[in-house]
């Protein structure tokens, strides 16, 4: 992790992955992960922004995201982490921001851009094993199949009921179909006024 983060740097980071496909799969992936473990129910982690990322290796994806020095992420979502195989570090850093001009004193010397402020941040890098991503999507789209083919055997577009569910009693059975008797007659009673 660098010591200090530039924003234009992070903006070129997001620019790459909006700009690639895979790196975009590989960062909803992540963040799938992420949800799926019920990070985001630990104060501060559903405000952080991502500063670099994601990089691939053989075993791992690396993110790293910061948030604002005051806003530091509950360091018990970075524990639940750990449990799952992941690395987890924290550090505190700072990130180099254009002011907003209000005054002539906030303009850098021989240029109109407005001087280059250092906020304080704390960064969090996320190291997650591949095989993780991989479980946590699998069991995704094996419970997708699962709904697909209960819609597919009830016919509509919701899950059928189960049969073991409280005060739910199951399905009735459909009506048998009568079968046409021989001569077109499909009742089997002779027509009223015929023979």
């Amino acid at each position: 992790m660098a010591n200090i983060l530039d924003t234009l740097d992070v903006i070129k980071n997001l620019q790459g992955v909006y700009e690639s496909d895979k790196s975009f799969r590989i960062l909803k992936d992540f963040e799938r992960v992420l949800d799926e473990l019920g990070l985001y129910v630990y104060e501060n982690w559903e405000n952080g922004e991502l500063a670099e990322g994601p990089l691939v290796s053989r075993h791992w994806v690396t993110c790293t995201f910061m948030w604002p020095k005051k806003s530091m992420p509950d360091p018990m979502g970075g524990k639940r982490l750990i449990d799952y195989d992941c690395e987890v570090r924290y550090e505190k850093s700072s990130i180099l921001k254009p002011r907003q001009i209000k005054k002539p004193d906030d303009i850098r010397p021989g240029t109109k851009k407005g001087k280059l402020d250092r906020i304080p941040v704390w960064l969090v890098e996320i190291q997650m094993p591949k095989k993780l991503i991989v479980d946590i999507y699998q069991g995704d789209s094996d419970l997708e199949k699962i709904e697909d083919a209960l819609e597919t055997e009830t016919g509509t577009g919701a899950a059928a009921p189960t049969a073991g569910a409280p005060g739910m009693a199951p399905p009735p059975p459909p009506p048998p179909a009568a079968a046409p008797a021989p001569g077109g007659d499909l009742g089997g009673a002779p027509a009223p006024g015929g023979l």
